[in-house]
């Protein structure tokens, strides 16, 4: 292919995020393909957002979000290491998406698999190994059924491992490493709480016929 076009090079930097000299290195490796390029780009930052995941990230943001009709709400804090990232708009709106990801699955419960307390784990794996299915089986088969079993619950409970809410295709993990390729810095979230309106009240039943009849004196 010749020249790549400066147009072309700004849909991607504009799809991407990815720097400018980035997405014409990723456009010439893949003679202007733009879906290749976005995926050369997306494995160049998993890749070096590795090398950033043990630098400490003690700055950041704590972000809300409030779902619509104020039914559920979202505290999270995403940390990275300097103001001046966390001051980067796109910072901010990954925070604002982190946040809207929690508030869209109400069965995750831990960032990732290792926050997972060990009795949790413990009382899957109980749970696991008295199915009905599994009764029959040698106990070699059975237990690799019931750590399959558990690795994927465990996963159904962490926020990382959750497919990303606006692109199916990726996880939270990997968007969290593409915006680590993208600010360079170290992004982690720490923690979240989500409040779901209601939550741990007992709702007090009433039988509105009995009120009625009482009120009247039983006539």
């Amino acid at each position: 292919m010749g020249e790549i076009s400066a147009k072309l090079v700004k849909q991607l930097r504009d799809e991407t995020g990815a720097g400018m000299m980035d997405c014409k290195k990723a456009l010439n490796e893949n003679d202007g393909d733009l879906a290749k390029a976005k995926e050369w780009l997306r494995k160049k930052g998993l890749a070096s957002a590795e090398k950033k995941g043990a630098r400490v990230a003690a700055e950041g943001l704590v972000g809300s979000y409030i779902h619509t009709g104020g039914r559920v709400g979202v505290l999270v804090e995403v940390n990275c290491e300097t103001d001046f990232v966390a001051r980067n708009e796109a910072f901010q709106t990954l925070v604002r998406n982190i946040a809207m990801q929690i508030a869209a699955c109400p069965n995750v419960e831990y960032v990732k698999v290792d926050d997972v307390p060990s009795e949790i784990v413990e009382k899957e794996k109980e749970i696991e190994m008295g199915r009905d299915d599994l009764g029959k089986k040698p106990k070699n088969i059975k237990e690799k059924i019931v750590q399959g079993r558990i690795e994927k619950r465990l996963k159904e409970m962490t926020l990382l491992d959750q497919p990303y809410v606006r692109d199916q295709n990726i996880t939270v993990e990997e968007l969290l490493k593409q915006s680590i390729a993208q600010l360079g810095e170290n992004i982690q979230i720490r923690r979240f709480v989500r409040f779901v309106l209601g939550e741990g009240i007992e709702k007090q039943e009433t039988n509105f016929a009995e009120e009625v009849a009482a009120q009247t004196g039983g006539k």
